[in-house]
């Protein structure tokens, strides 16, 4: 079984820690599906909010 990189997993973490300041536990017990899904969702905002500054 090949698990999912580690690298991976502590970028996804810090970034979702970072924004949304949730315990590192909950973090780890989202699914990967979910925890990718939220991480795309708060990239896009951050996105959105860049291109409105410019």
């Amino acid at each position: 079984m090949v698990g999912y990189p580690l690298d991976s997993l502590y970028g996804e973490v810090a970034f979702l820690a970072y924004h949304f300041h949730w315990p590192l536990g909950d973090l780890l017990g989202l699914e990967h599906a979910d925890r990718r899904r939220w991480v795309a969702e708060v990239s896009a905002i951050n996105r959105r909010m860049l291109e409105a500054a410019e």
